[in-house]
C-alpha cells in the first residue's frame, strides 16, 4: 500500500497520477467543439494547468525520492 511506502508511490506517481495527464486534458478539448473565444480561454487555462501539473510531480518525486532513501525506524 502506498500511504506508507514512499518508493511504491513514487512509482505509481511515474506510471499513473490521480490528475488527469495534461495530454488527455488536451485530447479532451480537442474532441469538443468551442467558439473562438472559448477556444482560447480553454487553451491558455489549459497551458497554466499543464505548467502546474508539471511543477508538483517534479515536487512530489523530488520528496518521495529523499523519504525512499531515509532509513526506516525499527
Amino acid at each position: 500500500m502506498y500511504h506508507y511506502d514512499p518508493a511504491t508511490a513514487l512509482e505509481e506517481l511515474r506510471d499513473e497520477a490521480l490528475l488527469p495527464n495534461p495530454v488527455h486534458l488536451r485530447d479532451m478539448v480537442l474532441r469538443t467543439s468551442h467558439s473562438a473565444s472559448e477556444a482560447l480561454d480553454l487553451n491558455r487555462r489549459f497551458q497554466a494547468y499543464q505548467a502546474a501539473f508539471a511543477a508538483i510531480a517534479k515536487q512530489a518525486e523530488e520528496l518521495l525520492q529523499a523519504l525512499a532513501r531515509a532509513p526506516k525506524r525499527d
